[in-house]
């Protein structure tokens, strides 16, 4: 997640979340405003592909994951079926082990003695809702389009809907296309909350991502029924964000990135010795800038968003909320602020790759301004700033730490940080943990499985990424 996604140097929308709740194991974020957009980040390895590379190439029969929400401790396999090469085609099955055992244990003919638990165990073992099953086809239609359909049926009690999702990417010279179609759609907010919209739908326009310059997106969104939240027994309600309202949403997005190096080491790399990431394997102390703005226009229940009651303080930016058409428009600026520093050439059997990653978020521009203008005039008279000020200033910080433990083994930790100035007694609290081990596939140039584990979410999984940093 991001949580499930670690920290990363790309662009600043880039935030589809992975998460073992489901089988395609991908949750968008809810759109806030102006960001996150909401939007997918183009094509990525699909989970079953994912399974199949672990079962062929990493000596993997069985795929471990555990996550609360879906019954606890699973185990997943994958079955291809011989087509095409430019056709992929697979039927991805889930075995829910915790709640197996769970019930075996609860069954009195497998306590009273051995001679009925083999019975028991096979009894069990027929249960419908142990398993999950997912079928998905990956259609190279053409080397610039690729369409994949999806369907996954869950039988346990915790998630009964089954869940289908089209995509359509095409890639343009220097843009990707992205159409979606998903039911449910499941959606992640901030504070780790899951939910579904029966019905999401989105149309993306993105420029590639560069290492400096200009990028946009563009992206018309609907989403279509009441969201509620996913595999929730609370009998009280909860509001739904109202950006996964019922409506229609275009979203643009502008932003500028500059790089610059204050040092790179020119240490000769050992000789007949491939690093284990060509993508770390240079050591650096780096910055980097992001500027930028959001505009939205919405039509429906999810315009109500542009005139909710933290619009007063600036968080929203300028935004306009029309009634008797039931739309609204928003706008904000943002920016970011980044420091990498990274010793070490990964080359080495042990130590040789120690990395640091700070990132600074300003997602409401009008916000940091006001504050930043209110602190400086109170400078110039000679008064105190009030916390107000100084809070309206505060970016959202995430940092993130990478060690190499031996070999193609490193440790990863990545974590948020909140400042919340009014709160005198805790002004800072960390949130939002995921520590990790990491295996780089050195024949791959720049792949690795990692092995994650979000404390705050009870979340565990397994996954394959590529040229990600």
């Amino acid at each position: 997640m991001n949580r499930l996604r670690w920290v990363g140097e790309g662009d600043i929308w880039e935030l589809d979340m992975s998460t073992p709740v489901t089988l395609e194991a991908t949750a968008r974020a809810v759109s806030d405003d102006p960001l996150p957009l909401g939007l997918s980040r183009g094509t990525r390895l699909s989970r079953p592909k994912q399974a199949e590379f672990f079962h062929r190439f990493m000596a993997t029969p069985l795929i471990p994951s555990f996550s609360p929400l879906h019954g606890g401790f699973s185990l997943q396999r994958v079955l291809t079926f011989p087509f095409p090469n430019n056709w992929f085609v697979s039927l991805l099955g889930q075995f829910d082990v915790q709640r197996f055992v769970s019930e075996v244990k609860k069954s009195e003919a497998f306590v009273r003695g051995s001679a009925s638990r083999l019975n028991t165990l096979g009894k069990h073992l027929k249960d419908k809702s142990l398993y999950a099953l997912g079928f998905c086809s990956e259609l190279l239609l053409t080397p610039e389009d690729t369409l994949l359909l999806s369907y996954d049926s869950y039988k346990c009690d915790l998630n009964k809907n089954p869940r289908a999702k089209a995509v359509f990417n095409h890639k343009f010279p220097l843009h990707n296309l992205t159409a979606e179609a998903v039911w449910p759609g499941l959606f992640v907010d901030k504070d780790g909350e899951y939910w579904d919209v029966p019905l999401s739908m989105a149309i993306d326009l993105a420029s590639l991502p560069a290492e400096s310059g200009l990028s946009y997106h563009l992206c018309l969104h609907h989403n279509s029924g009441s969201p509620k939240k996913f595999s929730s027994d609370d009998d009280v309600e909860v509001a739904p964000p109202a950006s996964l309202l019922p409506g229609l949403s275009l979203k643009s997005a502008f932003s500028y990135r500059a790089n610059m190096d204050l040092w790179r080491g020119i240490t000769p790399k050992l000789e007949n010795c491939k690093p284990y990431d060509i993508f770390l394997s240079s050591p650096h102390v780096s910055v980097s800038g992001i500027i930028g703005s959001v505009m939205t226009a919405a039509f429906g229940e999810n315009s109500i968003r542009t005139k909710l009651e933290k619009d007063s303080e600036g968080v929203g930016g300028f935004s306009l909320h029309l009634p008797s058409v039931n739309s609204g428009f928003m706008a904000d600026a943002l920016g970011r602020a980044s420091l990498t520093a990274q010793y070490g050439n990964f080359q080495k059997l042990f130590f040789d790759l120690t990395r640091f990653h700070a990132r600074l978020d300003f997602p409401h521009g009008l916000k940091f301004l006001t504050g930043a203008t209110s602190v400086a005039q109170e400078l110039l008279n000679s008064r105190q700033p009030s916390l107000e000020a100084f809070q309206k200033i505060c970016p959202e910080v995430s940092v993130s730490l990478q060690q190499q433990i031996v070999g193609p083994f490193s440790l990863r930790a990545e974590s948020g940080i909140q400042i919340d100035l009014k709160n005198g007694a805790n002004p800072v609290t960390i949130h939002n943990t995921v520590v990790a081990v990491e295996y780089a596939l050195q024949v791959l140039a720049s792949a690795k499985a990692v092995a994650w584990y979000s404390p705050k979410q009870r979340e565990f999984m397994i996954e394959l990424r590529f040229y990600e940093t």
